[in-house]
């Protein structure tokens, strides 16, 4: 197992480049050498002439990484869509070889890489050739576990149930889960942390209040 771990989610804007900024930002204070990754990215903004990818510079900011936020991606897509239409309309097709190539790379400069997917686990890489290249494909090339990302609001029991058993019936080991705007004043939302790890039969490893700046969490779970 490489030393590293994927963050995916129940789904979008859940809350996976706040918790990835924070779990790198934890590990560097205890004093690891942790670096960050994110295969693919669209939604780009244009600032100042210049591709700015959003989720590494957020990352790069909270953590206090030194690089460059290009250094930290593959590929950068202006268009705030899926990465497999993005990749079409600028005609960059999202190759696993590259990275794979990228990672390995970054690995040769951290002890401990936190790599960030894109939307959910079926998030599309690619989807114009017989089989499909989905985000699940990356995680395994990677050699990497998962932690999820869930939302602690109402519906989070199904959405988390349903991603665990997703990268369960995929091949792909969940290490924990985080549960993302949690308020402990609110009896669903303890309701919500207990019925998860209980079907899922995976503990949540933290609970990230609102405006958190940094991330309370048992590192053994990560290493």
């Amino acid at each position: 197992m490489d030393k590293g771990i994927f963050i995916t989610a129940t789904g979008t804007d859940v809350g996976k480049t706040y918790v990835s900024a924070l779990l790198v930002k934890n590990l560097k204070d205890a004093g690891i050498n942790c670096g960050y990754y994110k295969p693919a990215l669209s939604g780009a903004e244009i600032i100042n002439g210049e591709l700015v990818p959003g989720d590494c510079a957020y990352v790069k900011k909270i953590a206090g990484l030194e690089e460059p936020a290009m250094n930290y991606l593959s590929y950068c897509f202006k268009p705030a869509v899926s990465p497999h239409l993005a990749s079409q309309i600028e005609n960059n097709p999202i190759k696993l070889d590259k990275i794979k190539s990228d990672f390995d790379t970054i690995k040769r400069r951290y002890d401990y890489v936190v790599v960030e997917g894109a939307g959910g686990i079926v998030c599309p890489m690619d989807l114009s050739s017989e089989r499909p290249f989905l985000t699940e494909h990356i995680i395994k090339a990677l050699g990497l576990d998962v932690v999820v990302v869930a939302p602690a609001e109402l519906g989070s029991i199904n959405s988390a149930v349903t991603t665990v058993e997703y990268a369960r019936s995929h091949g792909i080991n969940v290490r924990g889960i985080i549960l993302n705007k949690y308020d402990d004043n609110d009896y669903m939302q303890r309701d919500n942390k207990k019925q998860i790890e209980y079907l899922c039969n995976v503990p949540v490893i933290a609970s990230v209040v609102s405006g958190a700046s940094n991330l309370i969490i048992d590192k053994s779970c990560l290493l």
